[in-house]
């Protein structure tokens, strides 16, 4: 069994043009007062990270570390979710997902999806120069329109979506093992890999490719109505990556997971800060341990209700109040007899 590292924070969700999170000196100052360990790190977003820099440079990445291991935290990993979901967009995303990209590829999707499949490269390499051995992103999706099979899906829609996806996936899955990095695809509605079963048909695709595996967040799982417990035992081989978010699912007589096209606030579904949901993470984190989890726990914020500030604060020690220090020995060790084959063997009757 191994001891969860934490608490993390993805900074995705904080940083923005107003002091300190505008930096990447001050925003990793203001995680360490949070009572975070470790931050997890937005590759896009140029205020906290150069990442052509990142990817070419080892002294700009030791650099760059220094900076926030001075400030009190660790890098736990990069995230390249943005990049990731422009791998794959089918075109009725196109103009929605425009804004993830850089303005001279946008309105052309060729050359958007090309700019994202060598954005991801570069946060492998970066995370390579990093000494970190996981990236988190998102798969992109072709097939999503066609989710709820009314009407009827041709035969051959999905799988012709899933053999695309892997064909765009597979060379940056080959050097993502070049650089002893794994992908660690957000299992999440709007990607294509959205629970168990589409990760195992994508898996499958990729030849069981080594580095394809798993961000957990139990959070999306709730809101599909999946067992977010049993997940953790059928996944625990390729669960990389933990997001540490709360969420609730109140279904009603007028609405359930679709939610009507309601706003988060009046959605049946609704992402919570730590503790306000109805998630368990007292099981979660122990199947965690007992599954050797050797990653992370990192808490995404997402809240309809309450600030983030005061979320990612609490955060932070709901995460240490729930990380469990593994024991190095059984509890009933003191009344172990010791080992004597002779004896077990007469215990047996077999002596």
């Amino acid at each position: 069994m191994k001891t969860i590292k934490g608490p993390g924070l993805f900074l995705a969700q904080f940083a923005g043009d107003e002091a300190p999170f505008d930096s990447w000196d001050a925003i990793t100052k203001w995680a360490a007062e949070c009572g975070y360990k470790g931050v997890q790190v937005p590759s896009w977003d140029g205020r906290l990270i150069d990442l052509a820099k990142a990817a070419s440079s080892k002294d700009y990445c030791d650099e760059f570390q220094g900076v926030a291991r001075e400030n009190g935290v660790e890098v736990t990993e990069l995230s390249s979710h943005l990049q990731g979901q422009l791998v794959a967009v089918h075109p009725a995303y196109d103009e929605g997902f425009d804004g993830f990209a850089a303005p001279e590829v946008r309105g052309n999707p060729k050359a958007r999806q090309e700019w994202a499949v060598e954005q991801v490269r570069l946060a492998l390499s970066a995370s390579k120069n990093m000494g970190i051995g996981a990236m988190a992103s998102f798969s992109g999706a072709l097939a999503w329109p066609y989710l709820y099979p009314w009407p009827q899906r041709p035969a051959g829609l999905v799988e012709t979506a899933f053999d695309e996806l892997a064909k765009r996936w597979r060379p940056l899955l080959d050097h993502a093992a070049e650089c002893g990095v794994d992908i660690c695809y957000e299992i999440h509605p709007g990607e294509d890999l959205h629970d168990g079963v589409t990760f195992e048909m994508f898996l499958e695709r990729v030849g069981n490719h080594a580095r394809c595996n798993m961000l957990y967040d139990p959070s999306h799982y709730l809101l599909q109505c999946m067992d977010y417990l049993d997940n953790i035992d059928i996944y625990k081989d390729r669960i990389r990556m933990f997001h540490v978010k709360d969420a609730e699912f109140n279904p009603t007589g007028r609405q359930g997971v679709y939610s009507g096209y309601q706003p988060w606030v009046d959605r049946a579904g609704r992402f919570r800060s730590l503790g306000d949901g109805q998630i368990d993470f007292g099981a979660i984190f122990s199947k965690m341990a007992a599954n050797d989890f050797d990653g992370w726990a990192v808490v995404e914020w997402e809240c309809c209700l309450k600030h983030p500030e005061d979320g990612a604060r609490e955060g932070a020690q709901f995460v240490k109040d729930h990380i469990i220090r593994v024991t190095e020995r059984a509890f009933d060790d003191f009344a172990d007899g010791g080992t004597d084959d002779a004896a077990n063997r007469r215990m047996l009757g077999i002596g």
